[in-house]
């Protein structure tokens, strides 16, 4: 699972890469985009780069250029639906602590009926 860091590049990514193209986009690019959450240097986009891959997220090739670097991204299955898993995953967490706090309402609720019911 990605840390923070990663998973905010990552979010960048598929917003930005959508479909089964290949796109070019420099470490400022991605610097730039989530700079309102967070500062990264280029290096430390190069090491989430490169853990991305190995997470199975992306593929990315680096291309030099008169202007710098670029990377040549294209996300693989597991980075096309990591938006839609973590709408799931919270949609799941949620229900889960709702559940829990209506079970817990529910069995307060009972004790006090039996509380009562043997009291008198």
């Amino acid at each position: 699972m990605p840390d923070r860091k990663e998973k905010l590049v990552l979010k960048y990514l598929c917003k930005t890469c959508l479909g089964k193209k290949t796109y070019l986009i420099s470490p400022h690019e991605i610097a730039k985009a989530i700079c309102n959450k967070i500062v990264l240097s280029v290096s430390e986009i190069d090491e989430i780069m490169a853990s991305l891959s190995l997470q199975n997220y992306i593929d990315f090739v680096v291309s030099d250029s008169k202007n710098g670097y670029f990377y040549c991204v294209k996300l693989k299955k597991k980075g096309q639906t990591y938006l839609s898993d973590a709408k799931k995953q919270k949609k799941a967490m949620l229900m889960l602590i709702l559940r829990s706090i209506f079970l817990a309402t529910v069995s307060f609720v009972f004790g006090l009926i039996l509380k009562a019911i043997f009291k008198s």
